[in-house]
Order: C-alpha cells, then sequence, then structure tokens
C-alpha cells in the first residue's frame, strides 16, 4: 500500500465536501430560474447541504472507530455519487433539496475518515506532512469550487455541474476501493459507542480547546466571506469578478499555509504553533479593523495574512488531535468537524444581527474579541497541559 496515493486518495474524498458546498454558488440565481422558485429555497440547497454535512460528523466518527475506515469511506462515496446522480435528474426543487441532503450525508465521510487513516498510517513529521497535504485539499475545496461551477453554468446547464460530481465521485471510489485497505489498528477500540465517548473528548483540556479554536477559525473566516462583500461594494464599488479575485487571494493564502503548517510540525511543538497562530489571526483582523476603510491593497494583505495564519494551524490541529486520542481518532475528528461546521453557521447568523447593530466594525470587532478570548483560553489550556505533560 502506496502511502502518499493513500493520502491523496482520502483527501480527495475530504475535499469533495467543501467542493461540492460552494460548486454552484456563482449560479444560483440560473438555478432558481430553471425551477421557477424562489431564491430562499436555492440558497437552502446550500445550508440543509452544510447543515447534513455537521450532524453526520457526529454519526461517521464513532462509526468509524469501531466499524473500520475502508467501509464506511466507501459507502459514503456511493451513497454521494448516486445523490449527485439524483440531483442531475432533479426536476424541481424539493427533489433537489432531498439529494442535496443525501450528498452531503454520504460526503461527510470523508474528512473524518481522510484524517483518521492519517494518524493510522504515520507517526512524528510524517504525520504533521500528511496533515498538511489533507488539509490543503480540503482548503482547495471552497477555492475550486465557485470556479468550475461558474466555469460550467456558463456554458452548459446547472445541471452539468451535478454530472461532473457523479464522474469525480466514480472515480474517487474507484481509486478508494482499489488501494485503500483497512488501517484501523487491531488494538483499536470496538466497544459499541456511547455518548460519554463524546464527553470524554470535550473534558479533556487539549481536545475541548482545539475544538473550541476550530469553532472560532471558521466563524471568523465566513464572517469574511459573508460580510466582505458588503464593504467591497459599498466602499470600493468593485464589480462580482473583482471581489471573487479578492476572495481567491484569502483562499490561495489558507492553502498555502496548510501547505506550511503541514512542514513545519517536527521542527516546532505542535502545541506552541497553535498558540502562535491564533495570536496572529487576532492581530490579523485587527489590522482589517484598521486598514479596510482606507485602500484596497491593505484590506487585501490583512485578509492575506489572516488566509496564512489560519492556514497554518489547521494541519497541526488534527495531527495533535490524532495524538491526544490514540484509540477514538475518528470520534475526536468528527466532533472537532463538527463544532467547525457550527462555527460555519454562527457566523452569517450573529454577525448579522451586529451588523444591524452597529455595522461592520462590530461586526470584526466582536470576531477579533472572540478570537482574543480563544487565544488565552488556548494559552492557559493548552500550554498548561503541555506543562504537566513535560513534568512526567
Amino acid at each position: 500500500m502506496n502511502r502518499t496515493v493513500i493520502v491523496y486518495l482520502v483527501s480527495l474524498a475530504a475535499f469533495l465536501g467543501p467542493f461540492t458546498q460552494t460548486i454552484y454558488t456563482p449560479i444560483l440565481p440560473e438555478v432558481a430560474k430553471d425551477f421557477g422558485t424562489s431564491s430562499f429555497l436555492v440558497n437552502l440547497t446550500i445550508s440543509i447541504f452544510t447543515l447534513c454535512l455537521a450532524l453526520m460528523q457526529m454519526v461517521y466518527g464513532p462509526l468509524t472507530d469501531t466499524k473500520g475506515r475502508r467501509n464506511v469511506i466507501l459507502f459514503g462515496i456511493f451513497l454521494y455519487t448516486l445523490a449527485s446522480l439524483g440531483c442531475f435528474f432533479s426536476k424541481s426543487i424539493y427533489v433537489l433539496l432531498v439529494f442535496r441532503a443525501l450528498q452531503a450525508i454520504g460526503i461527510a465521510a470523508g474528512s473524518v475518515v481522510a484524517a483518521t487513516v492519517i494518524g493510522d498510517l504515520f507517526e512524528g513529521k510524517a504525520r504533521g506532512k500528511a496533515m498538511g497535504t489533507f488539509q490543503m485539499m480540503v482548503s482547495l475545496g471552497p477555492v475550486v469550487g465557485p470556479i468550475v461551477g461558474g466555469f460550467l453554468g456558463g456554458r452548459f446547464n446547472f445541471h452539468a455541474v451535478f454530472l461532473v460530481l457523479v464522474f469525480v465521485g466514480v472515480l474517487i471510489f474507484i481509486g478508494n476501493l482499489a488501494f485503500l485497505k483497512e488501517t484501523k489498528p487491531e488494538t483499536s477500540s470496538s466497544q459499541r459507542f456511547q455518548l460519554r465517548n463524546f464527553l470524554t473528548i470535550l473534558k479533556d483540556r487539549t481536545g475541548s480547546s482545539i475544538i473550541l479554536l476550530g469553532f472560532i477559525q471558521y466563524y471568523a473566516m465566513y464572517n469574511f466571506l459573508v460580510f466582505l462583500p458588503g464593504i467591497l461594494s459599498e466602499r470600493y464599488g468593485l464589480s462580482a469578478e473583482q471581489k471573487g479575485l479578492v476572495f481567491l487571494t484569502m483562499s490561495c493564502m489558507i492553502v498555502i499555509g496548510s501547505f506550511v503548517g503541514g512542514r513545519i510540525q517536527g521542527r516546532f511543538e505542535d502545541r506552541n504553533v497553535i498558540v502562535v497562530t491564533s495570536y496572529l489571526n487576532v492581530a490579523a483582523i485587527f489590522l482589517f479593523l484598521l486598514v479596510s476603510h482606507i485602500s484596497i491593497p491593505l484590506l487585501i494583505a490583512s485578509i492575506m495574512l489572516f488566509g496564512l495564519f489560519l492556514g497554518t494551524s489547521l494541519p497541526v490541529q488534527t495531527t495533535l488531535l490524532t495524538q491526544v486520542f490514540q484509540t477514538n481518532r475518528s470520534t475526536a475528528i468528527g466532533v472537532y468537524n463538527f463544532f467547525r461546521y457550527m462555527g460555519m453557521a454562527f457566523g452569517p447568523m450573529v454577525g448579522s444581527l451586529l451588523l444591524a447593530i452597529g455595522g461592520y466594525y462590530i461586526v470584526y470587532g466582536f470576531v477579533d474579541a472572540a478570537f482574543l478570548g480563544c487565544a488565552f483560553v488556548l494559552t492557559i489550556r493548552v500550554l498548561g497541559a503541555n506543562k504537566k505533560l513535560g513534568a512526567y
């Protein structure tokens, strides 16, 4: 079993989640027009996908720990491919909603199993490097999705998007079927899952701190995704294409940061990297608050720094989780992913309330204060846990 090939195969399955989530966002008006329905129902196809993606993390985590990695991911990709075919043949918005939910239920297995397999196969620096590749692939999903969706939607009917997803799903299924062997250690738990397994992870100092960080990071990132277009339109009058390019700079830096984060593991203490990058993210958001109204280049520089430091932290987080939770890695990754997706959901909701109260400064000021509070928690709990481990 070529471990490098396995890393890319399972990472591609994880990539499909955010890729599918965002692939047809540029052509949502065309979807509404084709079905003759409201923007609300079309936007719901995105929301229901995200909700199911989040909830299924809590299902696939324990399932992967008890039943194994290979069968779970193959089932997930197979269901995803069938659901994508259903999306392609959908003739009404309500049928599309059902199959979008099934898409998410299937592909939610990707990120859980991918991180777990990497934790099974690698140790030390090699694990960090592989996690960097995994997080880089996941980060590429929301970057590549809208680009591919816009290209296909501009040249074909929007249904072509789902046909491409079927084709990609089949290829990834065949690849994992042919090359992925079961990696679940024989010493790993095969006992029946109990709810207290979740509590064990949430009570752990390191585990709960990393979960909190994942929530705050994605809360902050989705505040940028949702509210930055308003700033770019109102203050600078940018076109849709120009706003897309601004977002592309941040997304590319997340990808680069994920690559860097995977490569620096082993050279620096993982817990220190997580804490330092958290404070650097706080500084980047504060810089955004200071310069976002001054000029476009300064605004872009600030969000690029935010993306870089966020990306650098991501592979370190999953590496540390797989190290701390040896016998229930998948459950830990599942809980971590669930709260990250909750951060995606809460970001726009809370941000909209704050925007109505006091505008963009309140929105991003709250984000920065929340991130700073998280950084303090990490300093106390994660570094504190590290000192205790060193004392033994």
